[in-house]
């Protein structure tokens, strides 16, 4: 017997026939003898329904009334499944966050789970009861609703798996697995049977989007054992695990990619102390994130080219507050450009194996595409290449790291 979080996300439950389809699937563990908590997201196209209704209702809104309203979609579900399951002859009631409590901080939007209590949920597990939890919402200290913001419910259901102390936390949704690349792209993109927690985190950052990054990152941080699964086909995923329980790792466990990056140059900053200051702290104080950075020093070392990516939905505030402090920064010219694309090998083997950064830098030339931006980090390489190269970019690297056969 195992004590497993089975989470659905709004595709898996974007209508009546497809609850009664997830339903059945906790129906079965209930069956072999497990202890089920069932973390639902919104049907699917619902959060965006009431997010509209909150618009056109207030210009200016009160985020608390927001939340309130946002976090309905979850609960609508999660009582819908409870009676189906209810209708499958399984002992099963519905939870809201307030209710368990699922403690949060009081930053409305996107709040942060503080602390989840379990002394309402263990003995009704233990009894065999089935605990339908709404996701993505919790309750703030002051007792109103808060919400997690985006990927909130992925949030919600690894943080009760490790509250629960859960052998697993089975997220079901439209893919079956986590994949070496997008299949869309490469045809011979094959399914990993197991990803360590720190390749999945990297992948979830870099643009891969079967799990989000905060999900990931909290599973790394508590040890808890994830599974991608679908929910309409009856097939194995993919195991999300420490690092331990991958006997033999592969040098390049995949490969990711963003088309939601931005780059742009600064032409002939003044090379003196504090110039990187003047540059990125104004992009901090705008709400700027600030990716790869690349420094390049003219030769009489009187002026540089600062080069730097930002996200694509940021571009034009960025360039807004670089040119309100242009006389600060001292800069000739800024160049923007939207249309690139980051890359990324991503893998734990890199860690003792050499030569993964030359590997992809030749292949890359062979293909005849020029590399604008480097970044690296323990256990991935990334480069930002013209937006047209993108497909090509990727097939060409899934081969050259013998992604293409299987394991």
């Amino acid at each position: 017997m195992a004590r497993i979080v089975m989470k659905f996300g709004g595709t898996s439950v974007a209508d009546l026939d497809r609850i009664a389809n997830a339903a059945g699937r906790v129906k079965r563990a209930v069956e072999a003898g497990d202890e089920v908590a069932v973390v639902v997201s919104a049907m699917a196209g619902v959060t965006n329904q009431l997010v509209g209704y909150v618009d056109k209702t207030s210009r200016v809104y009160d985020a608390r009334e927001y939340d309130a309203v946002v976090a309905s979609g979850e609960q609508v579900t999660a009582g819908l499944m409870a009676l189906r399951l209810q209708e499958l002859g399984v002992a099963a009631r519905s939870w809201h966050g307030w209710q368990i409590p699922i403690r949060t901080n009081e930053v409305h939007g996107k709040a942060r789970i503080e602390e989840i209590g379990t002394d309402n949920l263990d003995p009704r597990l233990k009894s065999g009861e089935v605990a339908v939890i709404a996701g993505f919402q919790g309750v703030s200290p002051r007792g109103r609703i808060t919400t997690l913001g985006r990927g909130g419910s992925d949030t919600t259901a690894v943080a009760l798996a490790a509250a629960l102390k859960a052998d697993r936390c089975d997220i079901y949704t439209d893919v079956d697995g986590v994949y070496t690349t997008d299949p869309r792209i490469v045809a011979k993109a094959r399914k990993l049977e197991r990803i360590s927690h720190e390749e999945m985190l990297e992948m979830a950052s870099l643009g891969a989007k079967v799990l989000q990054t905060r999900s990931v990152e909290l599973a790394m941080n508590h040890g808890v054992r994830l599974q991608v699964l679908s929910s309409f086909e009856d097939k194995p995923g993919t195991l999300v695990v420490d690092e331990e329980e991958i006997v033999e790792q592969q040098v390049v466990s995949g490969i990711a990619y963003s088309r939601d990056e931005a780059k742009i140059t600064l032409v002939k900053v003044a090379d003196k102390p504090g110039v990187a200051a003047s540059i990125f702290g104004p992009l901090a104080d705008a709400a700027v994130n600030v990716d790869m950075i690349v420094q390049s020093v003219s030769s009489d070392g009187q002026r540089t080219d600062m080069t730097f990516t930002v996200a694509k939905t940021d571009l034009d505030r960025a360039v807004k507050t670089l040119e309100e402090n242009r006389a600060a920064i001292e800069y000739e010219q800024l160049i923007a450009d939207p249309d690139v694309v980051k890359i990324s090998v991503i893998g734990v083997g890199m860690r003792s194996h050499a030569g993964v950064a030359q590997t992809m830098f030749r292949t890359l030339a062979e293909k005849g595409i020029n590399i604008q931006v480097i970044s690296t980090s323990e256990i991935k390489i990334s480069t930002l290449v013209g937006e047209e190269y993108t497909e090509l970019a990727i097939r060409a690297l899934h081969s050259a790291y013998g992604l293409d056969t299987a394991a």
